[in-house]
């Protein structure tokens, strides 16, 4: 099995939303994703899970790289709607991966977050 992909830029959000199941087969691809995201976004990413089927111990793993990938030039990774079985992303050396329970919330924060910086309010909202 293997993963579709599609790549959105919404506001100073990008947004890469993934179909199918992240398991070993399908982590090539799911890098090349995130070297997409790379070269054509510039802000924060949202990787949508709703779509998702599940994932492997190594489709996790490759979430964590993509988070360091990004970490490496300043940019950050979080995930809406985790896969139905609950399983998180290991903790580790990495960068933080917040987890949103959909899309939606992960946008909303977004906006909060946007709205405390244009009226000089902390990055914390």
């Amino acid at each position: 099995m293997t993963i579709e992909w599609r790549f959105t830029v919404e506001r100073d959000l990008d947004i890469l939303s993934i179909t199918g199941y992240l398991g070993g087969e399908a982590v090539r691809r799911f890098d090349g994703a995130i070297g997409w995201v790379l070269a054509r976004g510039a802000g924060p990413v949202i990787v949508d899970l709703t779509e998702l089927r599940g994932w492997s111990v190594t489709g996790q793993h490759a979430i964590t790289e993509a988070a360091r990938r990004l970490a490496r030039v300043g940019r950050s990774l979080e995930l809406a709607a985790i896969p139905a079985d609950g399983s998180l992303v290991p903790a580790g050396d990495g960068p933080d991966i917040p987890v949103h329970r959909d899309l939606a919330s992960a946008l909303a924060t977004h906006r909060t977050r946007h709205r405390g910086l244009a009226h000089g309010r902390p990055n914390d909202a």
